[in-house]
């Protein structure tokens, strides 16, 4: 029997020997969740707005509703509350949008940021034209042209639907003047937000 030929058995073994100490290894760094663990995904919490004044999905209430044009509310905006920030988040930006209104874009009914992350609710009537929003925070220009809350006025017809967005921001501040445009809000909001949370009214008459 030749030396090559007493060898290729030897090699094989070894390899497989081998093989079998790594199989049996953890690789490095690797770390196992303790038994039960929920995945980093599950055990964050999730943003989560309310109003103790228009439901998901129901009728808002002439109270909240525009008070000009042929509309006859009383032009409060909604009572808001809100929960489930991430920790890294300095401060909240907050919208109310009409997507279904005939003007291009839809229609901007309030615009407000810089709303300090210590705040968690809005009482009803925060979106008036002054003193009513918490210190540091600012209101941009909706479309009807006032740094405010306006409530729904749609033309008459079918219902609108009408989201309220609450952003979640990682800085303080937008760096935006009171007064500013939506569109200029929007892109801001859009580049620092880290989550969201809707809350969507309907009003038509």
């Amino acid at each position: 029997m030749s030396r090559s030929a007493v060898a290729r058995p030897s090699l094989a073994a070894a390899l497989l020997l081998l093989l079998a100490a790594c199989g049996s290894e953890p690789a490095t760094g690797a770390t196992e969740s303790p038994a039960g663990a929920a995945p980093a995904a599950q055990q964050a919490t999730t943003l989560t707005l309310t109003s103790a004044d228009v439901h998901d999905g129901g009728t808002i209430a002439l109270t909240h509703v525009y008070n000009a044009s042929g509309c006859t509310g009383q032009d409060l905006s909604p009572a808001l509350a809100w929960s489930g920030a991430p920790a890294a988040t300095r401060s909240f930006a907050l919208t109310v949008h009409d997507p279904d209104a005939p003007h291009p874009g839809g229609f901007w009914h309030w615009v407000a940021y810089d709303i300090p992350a210590a705040t968690t609710s809005l009482p009803r009537g925060a979106g008036r034209a002054s003193g009513g929003m918490p210190s540091g925070a600012r209101q941009g220009r909706n479309d009807f042209g006032d740094s405010a809350y306006d409530g729904p006025c749609p033309p008459p017809g079918a219902p609108h639907h009408y989201n309220f967005v609450l952003s979640a921001l990682d800085v303080s501040s937008l760096n935006l003047p009171a007064g500013a445009a939506p569109a200029q809000v929007s892109f801001a909001v859009a580049t620092h937000t880290l989550a969201t949370a809707k809350l969507t009214g309907l009003y038509g008459r």
